[in-house]
């Protein structure tokens, strides 16, 4: 078998951290009986204020069939609302309902509790230069694969 060295593998790191940052991030959305996959539904929507269920899915990086039913439980809590877009009315239009205030408030003090964590031996510079280094190697890979999608800035 071909050996590889994971320990100064990038992707490998990317993804390690990825993993502990979440697992971290839904021990504390746990207490608010927050999942995961509504606070990026919550998240998504508080920066966007709509979206296509197409277009969430896409940036959640889950199957459209799986977000369908985190939208419906969601929706059930009245903390979203679908809506037909106008011209189409195959395509539904997501948006949050004043219900989710309170709760991305609790998602955000949950990220910034986590994000204090993760960072907490890491000097101002270092806190820069990891978010420059980021910044690049996903431009990098950006410009190499135009089918990834962009962060929305």
């Amino acid at each position: 078998m071909r050996q590889y060295d994971f320990e100064s593998s990038v992707g490998y790191w990317l993804g390690t951290a990825t993993q502990s940052y979440q697992r971290a991030l839904n021990a504390e959305l746990e207490k608010y009986g927050i999942t995961y996959r509504q606070s990026h539904v919550i998240g998504w929507l508080a920066k966007d204020k709509e979206l296509c269920q197409t277009e969430l899915a896409e940036r959640m990086m889950i199957e459209p069939p799986t977000l369908v039913r985190i939208l419906d439980r969601m929706e059930q809590a009245k903390l979203i609302e679908r809506t037909e877009a106008y011209g189409d009315r195959r395509k539904k239009i997501i948006r949050l309902l004043p219900a989710a205030e309170p709760i991305w408030e609790k998602i955000v003090d949950c990220v910034l509790d986590v994000r204090a964590m993760a960072v907490e031996n890491f000097t101002a510079e270092e806190i820069q230069s990891l978010i420059a280094g980021l910044r690049k190697l996903h431009d990098n890979v950006v410009a190499q694969t135009p089918e990834v999608v962009q962060p929305v800035s």
